[in-house]
């Protein structure tokens, strides 16, 4: 018996060992130049074929076209490791999306590692548009940008199972970073994503998964930070939790939508840092027909940010009304920008969107489609103030002041101008609002808060504090 304990004491560790294979073993190249496409592949497929484990990449640099992660195989970059990106955009396969590392219908895949995924994004981009040019590959080049299904993700996961992504670092993609469409079990952690290449380079896209954790992350994105999106009207996501993430963003932070056709529920965020960003620091939108509800944000800073909070129903397309309910935000404490938030970066937020005098909380329905039971605790906004009368200016007691836009594209801007310099709320049923504190530095000529269409609204210990002694309160149609 001793002898059997010896002996399975002196396998294990070789086990272990054994379902490491280096990328070396299978010829994989790392002076940068060699394309190792193919050998990635086969070395894939054979870990794949010889029941899993982690193709392990050592320091250098690894040029790489599309390569298909398989079940029970993960992929693990050490630190000082770069899997690049192929600059030649027919370097890359499709499955509805283009993308680096492409999995489907996989289950317990991972990427680990103190390494980098490097996209090349712009110059990959670059290349997508003089090919479009020639008139090889069909793009509509709208403001002479290839369409995002012509771009390179680095990665794009669909219909998988068990999914970790931990430790890595994603950079300069082409198109969004990562997306996980429709996945259940989804974990990644303490992810660097640094990607202002190109223009729609989200930071991490949730598509209708379920069981979802992203967690200690750092997102640095030209476009939305992290985005909850539902494209199925059959699917949702589901049991959510973003936590302890910062994030800068040339559009929204942490964002649901704007493809919104199924719905959101069950979701928590908590602890979460936003600097730097151009709209957003949470938005909440279902414009689709999705149904949104039993939503937790809790604890949340943002500084030099264009907005706080947009919560929004549209009706963008379908016949299915979007509903959105059961929303708590507590212990939110956010700065608002003076100027342009995201000034200076690659890629900002349009600048046509400017000048324009901002809201810091923005919650809109529509007529006959409330938003339901909206909770507001502890939150803190500072607001810079001295809005300028001869922008856009409406009559905040005008019965049609502001327009619906029910189909437009849903962003806390849509309206340009609106009356409260603090909290504007309309089409709305069951709000409560807990200490809340506004104050506004310079003297603006709109009211702190408004309130348009609102019922059953209670509140608790409201601060405001600005120059000037207007009213705090604008009520309309109650």
């Amino acid at each position: 018996m001793k002898m059997i304990k010896y002996l399975l004491i002196l396998l294990l560790p070789a086990a272990a060992h054994a379902a490491d294979y280096p990328a070396s073993s299978f010829g994989i190249r790392s002076d940068g130049a060699t394309l190792n496409t193919r050998s990635i592949q086969y070395a894939i497929d054979y870990i794949h074929d010889h029941g899993g484990g982690r193709l392990v990449f050592d320091v250098g640099r690894y040029l790489t076209g599309s390569i298909h992660l398989k079940s029970a195989v993960g992929l693990e970059l050490k630190e000082g490791s770069v899997l690049l990106g192929s600059l030649n955009p027919f370097d890359y396969d499709k499955n509805g999306f283009t993308a680096l590392l492409l999995a489907d219908s996989q289950q317990n895949i991972s990427i680990t590692g103190k390494g980098i995924i490097d996209g090349q994004g712009r110059a990959v981009a670059a290349n997508v548009v003089a090919l479009a040019h020639s008139g090889i590959i069909n793009d509509p080049l709208q403001h002479d940008r290839p369409n995002e299904a012509n771009r390179p993700m680095l990665i794009y996961f669909r219909h998988c199972s068990s999914v970790t992504v931990k430790g890595i670092t994603l950079a300069n993609a082409a198109s969004w970073v990562d997306t996980y469409d429709q996945c259940k079990g989804l974990t990644i952690d303490s992810v660097r994503i640094d990607s202002k290449a190109y223009w729609n380079n989200d930071g991490v896209d949730i598509v209708d998964c379920s069981q979802v954790s992203v967690t200690g992350c750092f997102v640095d994105a030209a476009d939305d930070g992290i985005c909850l999106k539902s494209h199925d009207p059959d699917a949702a996501c589901t049991d959510v939790l973003i936590r302890d993430c910062t994030i800068r963003s040339s559009a929204n932070a942490i964002k649901f939508g704007t493809v919104s056709r199924g719905g959101f529920r069950h979701i928590r965020i908590l602890h979460n840092s936003v600097y730097d960003t151009y709209r957003s620091a949470l938005a909440l939108e279902a414009v689709d027909g999705a149904a949104l509800r039993d939503v937790v944000a809790d604890s949340l800073t943002a500084i030099n940010t264009g907005n706080a909070l947009f919560i929004r129903i549209g009706a963008r397309s379908g016949s299915r009304q979007s509903t959105l309910s059961d929303v708590s935000i507590r212990h939110f404490t956010v700065d608002i920008a003076a100027g342009k938030a995201d000034a200076g970066y690659p890629y900002e937020g349009p600048v046509e969107d400017q000048p324009r005098n901002i809201s810091p909380i923005v919650l809109t329905g529509l007529p006959g489609a409330f938003l339901q039971d909206i909770r507001l605790e502890d939150v803190t906004v500072r607001y810079p103030g001295g809005g300028n009368p001869f922008i856009a200016h409406r009559d905040p007691a005008g019965p049609d002041s502001i327009p619906e836009l029910p189909a437009n594209y849903p962003d806390f801007s849509m309206f340009k101008e609106l009356p409260a310099w603090g909290l504007y709320i309309r089409h709305a049923r069951g709000i409560q609002v807990r200490n809340l504190h506004l104050s506004c530095a310079a003297k603006d000529y709109r009211t702190a808060i408004v309130l348009d269409d609102v019922g059953g609204a209670t509140w608790e210990a409201t601060e405001v504090k600005e120059p000037g002694n207007k009213k705090t309160f604008l009520l309309r149609r109650n």
